[in-house]
């Protein structure tokens, strides 16, 4: 039961050319630093990538489009990466922009095992093309495909060496459901602490869904776009 290795090079150890990986955070809140800056290390290439954003210039998923070992990228939103958009527009990788909503349901589905699920999100847009649709009680509604991965990066504040998961505040975002929805689970935690430490009613991510876990560190946790309210007067 004791799923803790040394390192995040030892937790990627089986990370190959072309897999999917689902990677944890909003932004860079709750992103897994270790395993990406891993990854790097590694040089695995044709990588899809599974995250609500890319991360920016130079940090996050970002240090991957950088190395060139991303092919696909599946995510809600790109505006903070200027890499990113150079290598649509040139056709050095492949984007799939998801409407938020959808992204989080389609991980969701993937890890209840539903194969697809039916929403209004995107009728009458680009979304839709390809797409089957159907009529529910007068509406339309386009078929959506769940989200599976290979694997999961997670980052979670504590954890067990068991690899029960506590994630704090806003970085717990699509972290849990991506525990579910992937072959092998990741984590790297803020805080690994002995079986029995977390209280049972507090815990997000059961250890049934994390195969490996590892204590970080070295995390920089930056703030992607620093708003600062002006005082009256200045």
């Amino acid at each position: 039961m004791n799923k803790v290795v040394a390192s995040a090079d030892e937790a990627i150890r089986d990370v190959f050319d072309g897999a999917s990986i689902m990677v944890g955070g909003f932004g860079l809140c709750g992103i897994p630093e270790n395993l990406i800056r891993a990854l790097v290390r590694k040089g695995v290439k044709n990588l899809t990538t599974i995250s609500n954003n890319a991360g920016v210039d130079g940090f996050g998923i970002g240090l991957l489009l950088s190395a060139g070992q991303i092919g696909k990228h599946i995510g809600t939103y790109v505006g903070e990466n200027k890499l990113l958009e150079e290598m649509v527009l040139k056709r050095q990788l492949e984007l799939d922009l998801v409407p938020q909503g959808t992204f989080s349901e389609r991980i969701r589905a993937g890890g209840a095992g539903i194969p697809a699920y039916f929403t209004p999100t995107g009728v009458g847009t680009i979304v839709a093309d390809g797409k089957e649709t159907r009529e529910f009680d007068g509406r339309t509604y386009v078929m959506e495909r769940a989200l599976k991965a290979d694997f999961a990066f997670l980052k979670a504040w504590k954890g067990d060496k068991w690899g029960n998961l506590v994630y704090r505040k806003t970085a717990r975002n699509f972290n849990p459901m991506m525990a579910t929805a992937a072959k092998v689970t990741i984590a790297e935690v803020e805080h690994l602490v002995d079986v029995g430490e977390l209280d049972p009613d507090m815990i997000h991510t059961p250890s049934v869904y994390v195969k490996r876990i590892f204590q970080g560190e070295l995390y920089e946790r930056r703030i992607e776009r620093r708003t600062v309210r002006k005082v009256s007067g200045q």
